[in-house]
């Protein structure tokens, strides 16, 4: 007996997938049903790979998108120009904040004392744009390195997000090498993994890409 032609088996295959797929949407549906709550998050990305602060703008250009006031400071990076800071503060000015409070990495500026009083400043930015409940989203770039390097006290930072932040803000904190203090109290951990890198390969970062 020969197999039935392909053009045959069509029908059947089209009816299982569609059975299957109203099957998983039922499940799903009745999951989705139980999630009606909402709340400010804090939300870290952290890890060796590219894109921890790439995904933390776009959270904030949906912010944007939707009309929702929202503000950005920089804990490390200088004020070098980059794409998000120049479209941010060209034509968004009005709806998000943009506080560039760093001045350079820590292997560029080589004072340990003048880091140390960047970081405390921009932290001091930080807590007064959480505190003000108009801010649906606050993006602390960065802010890990600060951390680690013991520029901002760890312990500080994670009582004031438990006690002060607002209940519908979000905060978002980018940068290798996240605290577990910070990621324990925080509601989406993202780490991003390096599987590979154009810099190995002498390839320098580029416009449109990494700025």
């Amino acid at each position: 007996m020969t197999d039935k032609p392909e053009i045959d088996k069509k029908p059947d295959q089209d009816a299982r997938h569609a059975a299957k797929m109203a099957k998983k949407k039922a499940a799903r549906d009745k999951i989705m049903a139980g999630k009606s709550q909402e709340k400010g998050l804090v939300i870290v990305h952290t890890g060796k790979g590219k894109g921890k602060s790439t995904a933390a703008f776009g959270m904030i250009f949906r912010c944007i998108a939707h009309g929702m006031p929202c503000a950005v400071v920089q804990f490390i990076k200088g004020g070098m120009s980059t794409g998000e800071r120049d479209l941010i503060i060209r034509s968004y000015a009005d709806i998000c904040q943009f506080h560039t409070m760093g001045e350079g990495f820590t292997w560029e500026t080589q004072d340990r004392s003048r880091d140390i009083e960047m970081a405390r400043a921009a932290w001091e930015k930080a807590k007064e744009l959480i505190r003000d409940p108009a801010n649906r989203m606050v993006l602390l770039d960065e802010i890990n390195i600060a951390l680690r390097y013991d520029y901002i006290d760890i312990g500080e930072v994670v009582e004031f997000l438990k006690a002060e932040k607002p209940e519908m803000t979000h905060v978002v904190c980018t940068g290798r090498n996240a605290k577990e203090e910070l990621v324990e109290i925080a509601d989406l951990v993202t780490e991003m993994e390096l599987v590979k890198h154009p810099f190995r390969g002498g390839i320098k970062a580029q416009i449109g890409v990494e700025y």
